[in-house]
């Protein structure tokens, strides 16, 4: 057992003076297999400590249904890195940011018309409380106080981002307290009056969060806080990508300059990231400040080690900087992982969504367009069908409020799409006494950062034709959750399309699928969705961790929205994030 503690100014562990050196590391976008050697690779560098959020979609997918295994088995993460001697940090939320879909907040919240989160409004506070119920009593006996590693939680995330709630942060940190969390809690904000006044509470630890121009970040931190130590719990050392934009990076002098000027101020630090990992699946996050846009699967962050595990020039430096002010141990390092180019691989067999759509999906019917939420539907595309009785001469058809890209078909054949805060310019004329009008709609990810939170998807207005309203849908989930219904046939078929391809590995290392000719879409590996990709970029390929391939046969399936030169992909040992 040990105490965690600030007296004099500093950190003491059992009465020790301490400096946290810190990086974040989110065990839910690592695969288990490779914690530990993301861990050792922390270790290092010099850093003692690790930071992790905790994803509530993730632990609680369905309302008092929990998971706490495999890819979100947080205890085991956090057991690990106490066997390594770090010592852990824990972001429990119950809303993280991230870059995380919905901020980590459960999809099935938005279930309630009238939900508000991240205040009081005690709908939310009892999701949260139940949720509580069953972490916290995972996480009290990790504490240092019990012989574990945690040495502190925070309470919310950058609250002052988003309100000015002080009776809900209260909220949460009693809710921690008579839990049994007894280590030093603390809150994280930007570095500015109105994010401090927000997002901080009396007599809790207050933290700031920045990229740069540390002097004056810290200068506005002592205004609020004069005797406590400090720091920056969130240094930007890189940053992410959103779909449709430029690869980011920041040049890893640029970096090592900002962490010596903190290191020189006595302050302690934690790297956000220090290894990002992979949003696989459909957990990306999305921004929606002047527009809409979705982050990208891959979360690599220009962090000093990469996506797939690799040191870059960025982790060197940051270790030279680190080396001036504690110990670095560079025999600690793990054996790189091995990355292999597999080649070319032929999806020879297709399913044209046309032909499966009964197969893997039971239409809802409604008057109206239902949103996915209120299917009961967590991620991926819903499709909504209708008929149109004709004639009808040429007309402006206009998806009213889109969540968040919208494929128009007309009797199968593709007319247009339309993305959200976009203009839409598609017109349909029909001919024949009936046509069928199908929308594929696909969740691109939920919000997870600012005053738009509440981000239902689908169709979640109307259909129009012209200024008609049409009416009389039936609405097919699409989650693309289990795929062993399809039947495949070894001829083309009409987009979206499944394609289905195997192909034979005989020892598994980390590799990189290349999507070259292929336009939008999601790859499934063995079952496990590796996540989207989208010719606009900036990412080019598709992280595969090693332990997702099989020795032996493998099976790859892509969904395709709109078009592929032809049905071949190609795994490379190089990743291309653009």
């Amino acid at each position: 057992m040990a105490i965690f503690e600030i007296a004099g100014g500093k950190f003491l562990y059992d009465g020790k003076p301490v400096r946290l050196l810190s990086g974040a590391i989110h065990y839910f976008r690592v695969v288990p297999d490779y914690w530990r050697d993301r861990l050792l690779k922390l270790k290092a560098c010099g850093l003692n400590t690790v930071e992790t959020y905790v994803a509530w979609n993730l632990h609680e997918p369905e309302p008092g249904e929990y998971n706490f295994s495999g890819m979100v088995d947080l205890v085991s993460f956090i057991e690990t890195a106490g066997e390594l001697g770090l010592y852990v940090i824990v972001r429990p939320g119950p809303y993280i940011c991230a870059e995380w879909e919905f901020g980590g907040l459960p999809w099935w919240l938005l279930q309630d018309p009238t939900m508000r989160v991240r205040c009081f409004h005690r709908p939310f506070l009892e999701k949260v409380d139940r949720y509580f119920d069953v972490l916290i009593p995972k996480l009290v006996p990790l504490q240092c106080t019990q012989g574990g590693p945690i040495i502190a939680m925070q309470v919310e995330n950058e609250y002052g981002s988003f309100g000015n709630d002080l009776r809900y942060l209260e909220h949460l940190k009693d809710a921690l307290r008579k839990r049994g969390v007894d280590v030093l809690l603390f809150t994280s904000d930007g570095p500015s009056d109105l994010l401090l006044q927000g997002g901080t509470m009396p007599f809790i630890f207050k933290t700031v969060n920045f990229g740069s121009s540390p002097k004056e970040a810290f200068a506005k931190l002592k205004e609020y806080q004069p005797d406590k130590p400090l720091v920056c719990m969130e240094y930007w050392n890189g940053w992410y990508d959103q779909w449709g934009e430029e690869h980011r990076t920041r040049p890893p002098e640029e970096a090592a300059a900002v962490l010596d000027e903190m290191l020189q101020l006595g302050a302690s630090v934690n790297f956000y990231m220090f290894h990002g990992g992979t949003n696989f699946g459909f957990y990306n996050g999305a921004g929606c400040r002047e527009k809409y846009l979705p982050t990208v699967t891959s979360y690599d962050y220009d962090a000093p080690v990469s996506e797939s595990g690799d040191l870059t020039e960025k982790y060197f430096q940051v270790r030279d900087v680190i080396a001036k002010y504690a110990p670095v141990d560079p025999d600690l390092l793990p054996q790189p992982i091995p990355k292999k180019a597999y080649g070319k691989v032929e999806l020879t067999q297709q399913a044209s969504l046309w032909d499966a759509v009964d197969q893997i999906s039971k239409p809802v019917f409604s008057t109206y367009p239902e949103t996915m939420e209120n299917l009961g539907q967590d991620y991926g595309f819903v499709l909504y069908r209708t008929e149109l009785s004709g004639p009808i001469p040429e007309a402006e058809l206009y998806i009213q409020e889109p969540r968040d890209r919208a494929l128009v078909y007309l009797d199968g054949e593709f007319r247009g799409a339309a993305m959200r805060d976009e203009p839409q310019n598609i017109t349909i004329a029909v001919t024949s006494e009936v046509a069928q009008l199908d929308i594929l709609v696909e969740n691109m990810g939920r919000i997870n950062y600012g005053p738009h939170l509440l981000d239902r998807k689908g169709i979640t207005c109307g259909v129009r034709l012209n200024n008609q309203f049409q009416f009389s849908w039936a609405c097919y989930p699409l989650p693309l959750k289990d795929l062993s219904a399809l039947k495949f046939q070894e001829k083309p078929g009409k987009l979206p399309a499944f394609f289905r391809g195997t192909f034979e590995v005989d020892e598994a290392a980390d590799t990189f699928l290349a999507l070259e000719g292929w336009t939008k879409g999601v790859v499934f590996l063995n079952g496990f969705n590796l996540g989207r990709y989208w010719k606009i970029g900036p990412t080019k390929t598709l992280y595969v961790p090693g332990p997702l391939l099989r020795q032996g046969e493998n099976e790859l399936i892509v969904f395709e929205l709109e078009g592929a030169e032809e049905p071949v992909v190609e795994f490379v040992d190089k990743a291309n994030l653009g």
